[in-house]
């Protein structure tokens, strides 16, 4: 079982900066991708960006040139360097890992932390 702890949300202007971490515990298998996921209210959980273990990263097109995603491998961590944020960027963030063992992939989601750009 794979365990996800997630932190460095929190509250700040529009144009400010803000950097999520998160860190996988818990099986030798994981991870293969990691990443963040994001929900507003009243929305759809969507896409920010995720990070092969070979360092592909894939980004929404709304957080491009804005966030940075990285990787490290040793300590199966991931962070998010989130810049220049907008109140549409206003959602609670959500961690996410694939284990794949033996052929099977398993999706793995942190609690989710709280992420507010105001204007």
């Amino acid at each position: 079982q794979v365990q996800l702890v997630e932190s460095g949300g929190g509250s700040v202007q529009a144009g400010g900066s803000l950097r999520l971490s998160c860190a996988a515990s818990g099986s030798i298998f994981c991870c293969s991708d990691m990443g963040w996921y994001r929900q507003a209210p009243g929305k759809e959980r969507e896409l920010v960006a995720t990070i092969s273990s070979g360092g592909s990263t894939n980004y929404a097109d709304s957080v491009k040139d804005r966030f940075t995603l990285s990787r490290d491998n040793a300590k199966n961590t991931v962070y998010l360097q989130m810049d220049s944020l907008k109140p549409e960027d206003t959602a609670v963030y959500y961690c996410y890992a694939r284990s794949l063992m033996f052929g099977i992939i398993t999706d793995y989601w942190g609690q989710g932390t709280q992420v507010t750009a105001s204007s």
